[in-house]
């Protein structure tokens, strides 16, 4: 009943087209001027547990993977499972920036699918195309994160993403507020305002989750973000990444950051 509810509510904030929404006095801003809600690994609402682990993951799963493997995924899939709605209901709830992970899976064919950790139950191709997409007068930025990317003018380069790597939300936050302080990048980046496991708090806490562990601390991490501000002053933020969206009111207080360079001068 909970997820149900947390859908339903991430329906209704009227958030669908907030870009055009936008007041005109901010059309002409750059993007990554604006604070742009996201989401952290978008797709591992559909992860599948009896994929194979990514070979890639910490040697110690692969380990237990190999002798446990059905105790093993489970364990993977409540930690891994970052996100509840699926993309398109993402992208109603406001969501405009989307963490993909793709990897070819080694267990079936040449299809691409995305990843964490496990592999998901949809392949990359199930998912929208940029043909699709410009049929349907969309647009789309995509940044590749990799070094290939690089070689070619035509491709975005990866964008800066801050991540703590921590469980704790103080130190999250502390993260971030460094990150601040040290300067925003000129384009496009993400601020991660979301916590991470590691082996140490698992074992501690065997029956837990992504979902326990965060659930908890949204409150407190939504304060932090009512405190940003978008623009190109150096403690600016741009886009904001937070897990299970729709269990708060995360992506409408993003969106309302814009709404402060009405009343600033270093929006341009």
């Amino acid at each position: 009943m909970e997820d149900v509810l947390q859908k339903r509510d991430s329906r209704v904030t009227g958030n669908q087209q907030w870009m055009s929404q936008l007041c005109e006095e901010l059309w002409d801003i750059p993007l990554y001027n604006l604070s742009i809600p996201g989401s952290h690994d978008t797709m591992t609402y559909c992860l599948d547990k009896l994929s194979p682990v990514d070979p890639t993951s910490p040697k110690l799963l692969l380990f237990l993977e190999k002798y446990v493997p059905r105790i093993t995924r489970s364990v993977i899939l409540r930690w891994t499972t970052t996100q509840t709605l699926n993309v398109t209901e993402q992208l109603d709830a406001g969501i405009r920036y989307l963490d993909l992970r793709i990897a070819h899976r080694p267990d079936v064919s040449s299809d691409l699918y995305f990843v964490h950790c496990l592999y998901t139950s949809q392949t990359v191709e199930e998912q929208p195309t940029l043909r699709n997409l410009w049929g349907k007068k969309y647009q789309l930025i995509v940044c590749y994160d990799n070094p290939l990317a690089l070689m070619f003018d035509y491709l975005w380069p990866s964008m800066p993403y801050w991540w703590a790597n921590t469980t704790k939300t103080r130190s999250l936050i502390h993260f971030l507020e460094m990150k601040k302080h040290i300067g925003r990048p000129d384009g496009f980046f993400v601020a991660g305002l979301n916590l991470t496991e590691n082996t140490s708090y698992i074992l501690k806490h065997p029956f837990g989750s992504m979902k326990r562990m965060t659930l908890p601390k949204l409150k407190f991490l939504y304060k932090w973000v009512q405190k940003q501000h978008p623009g190109v002053s150096r403690d600016a933020t741009n886009i904001i990444a937070e897990d299970l969206i729709g269990s708060d009111h995360f992506v409408s207080a993003v969106i309302k950051l814009n709404m402060k360079l009405l009343d600033r001068t270093d929006i341009l």
